[in-house]
């Protein structure tokens, strides 16, 4: 007994006008089927044609394929979401099944296979060995030029790139100049107040020039040192220059003049550093090594440690200084940069005599160490 489809949401389409009964089964190749039991493939979700007013009674199943088919038991299958077809109509006793290419098949046991989500492609006639596969790019080398060539450097190029300058440069002026006084500075002593300058000058080219330094002390509204120097520099590396010129003490004692020889510069860790030699009109020989460095804190806070030695060849009894090491002098100063030409400063600074030279301040009632904390100012212009 044929049972139809069930009728699902959407329309389904009437097959109750087609005669079943004159389907050829044998020429569907379904041989003898059960139509108790065959399920029709699920219909797609397109919209099914509408049977209702077919003849299946004379469907010759024989020339189907389908053989004898049971049509008690045939069940078509369930209509998709999309509208169905209705057979109802269909004669699905006259269809040839054998013609159908069915053969004898049992419609009770028969299932048609469900529609696949996609049409697969069939490759069972290609034949893969005869693919180039270099062509295809699996068995070609590694690209060694880049995707995107680099343009040739042409001339309009490099013009483009060094333009020939048309102004004439200017050059630094053959003759400079520079003054400084490192150390303007004062501090409470007994009795009074002390004050202390030490300064520097220059004027000439990067390799010759003329130098004058300075230093000198006073206590109390008394000048307890004071002296000039005057050298000609000569440059001998970058940085590195050579001294030669003269010294006059002022005091203390009488003016005496010395020759000197010495160095000056940057040392290895940026440590500048003076060393001069002296000797004197009645053979007195001196050497005095300065060395300072300046610690950056900030761009405009900067530590300055320093330490100067001064030494003699041998007594000198009127000035108060013996022979060997003289005197230490270290000490440390804080300056803040209000510009770099003009920089206050406050500090530390420990003095301490040596030798005969402290003997001869024993004597004279001095004592051998001081210190004091100072504060000054640094200018240059």
């Amino acid at each position: 007994m044929h049972h139809p489809a069930p009728v699902p949401p959407a329309k389904a389409s009437s097959h109750s006008g087609m005669d079943h009964g004159a389907m050829d089964h044998a020429a569907m190749e379904h041989g003898g089927s059960d139509h108790a039991a065959h399920q029709a493939v699920p219909a797609s979700p397109a919209k099914a044609s509408d049977h209702s007013g077919k003849d299946h009674g004379t469907v010759d199943h024989a020339a189907m394929g389908h053989g004898s088919t049971d049509h008690a038991a045939h069940q078509p299958a369930p209509a998709s979401p999309a509208k169905a077809s209705d057979h109802s109509g269909m004669d699905h006793g006259a269809m040839d099944h054998a013609a159908m290419g069915h053969g004898s098949t049992d419609h009770a046991a028969h299932q048609s296979a469900p529609a696949s989500p996609a049409k697969a492609s069939d490759h069972s006639g290609m034949d893969h060995g005869a693919m180039d596969h270099a062509a295809m790019g699996h068995g070609a080398p590694p690209r060694t030029e880049p995707i995107t060539p680099i343009p040739v450097v042409t001339d309009a190029d490099r013009a483009a790139a060094f333009p020939v300058l048309k102004l004439p440069m200017a050059h630094a002026p053959e003759i400079n100049h520079y003054v400084a006084f490192n150390r303007l500075e004062a501090w409470d002593a007994e009795p009074g107040s002390g004050e202390l300058w030490e300064g520097q000058a220059w004027v000439g080219s990067d390799l010759n020039r003329l130098w004058l330094r300075t230093e000198g002390e006073r206590t109390g509204g008394k000048t307890e040192s004071a002296q000039l120097e005057a050298f000609y520099g000569r440059s001998v590396s970058t940085w590195w220059d050579v001294l030669a010129g003269i010294k006059h003490d002022f005091s203390p004692g009488g003016s005496q003049t010395w020759a000197a020889f010495g160095v000056q510069g940057l040392a290895p860790y940026k440590f500048e550093m003076k060393a001069t030699a002296y000797v004197g009109e009645s053979g007195q020989t001196a050497a005095n090594m300065e060395v300072e460095y300046e610690l950056l804190l900030t761009n405009r806070l900067i530590l300055q440690p320093l330490v100067e030695v001064t030494a003699f060849g041998k007594d000198d009894p009127a000035r108060g200084i013996g022979s060997g090491l003289s005197s230490v002098e270290a000490g440390v100063r804080l300056r803040y940069e209000i510009d770099r030409k003009f920089a206050p400063y406050i500090g530390v600074v420990h003095e301490r005599a040596f030798g005969n030279t402290a003997d001869f301040r024993h004597a004279e009632g001095e004592d051998t160490r001081d210190t004091r904390v100072v504060a000054g100012v640094r200018i240059w212009f």
